[in-house]
């Protein structure tokens, strides 16, 4: 009720003070290689908001400091929301981000390993 006063204090619409006090939904971003070839999915329980056309950052660890090295655009396979690099031909320590927006928390996935397939 205090922020329902609060905004009409300030002279906001009740339903934009409730907007920007409702939780922001759950995202989980996953990374995987098959040699360097990098993919995962993104994840969400609003996938239509949240997982849909979402923006994943892959970074490149070098020298302990991030640096970003592709980005890629999620598409629905199924019903799964998914993102893939193709093939970079670079080994190294990677992790990927989709970045937080209206309603959707940010994620980062844990880092990984990427090697060539001998």
């Amino acid at each position: 009720m205090l922020g329902a006063v609060a905004a009409l204090a300030v002279g906001l619409p009740l339903g934009v003070a409730a907007e920007a006090a409702a939780p922001k939904a759950k995202v989980t971003v996953t990374i995987k290689s098959e040699g360097t070839d990098m993919f995962g999915t993104v994840s969400s329980p609003k996938p239509r908001r949240c997982a849909a056309d979402r923006t994943v950052k892959v970074f490149k660890m070098v020298a302990g400091e991030p640096h970003l090295w592709v980005t890629d655009t999620t598409d629905k396979q199924g019903g799964t929301y998914v993102w893939s690099t193709g093939n970079t031909g670079t080994e190294g320590r990677f992790y990927a981000v989709v970045p937080g927006k209206a309603g959707c928390r940010r994620d980062v996935s844990p880092t990984i390993r990427v090697r060539r397939n001998p």
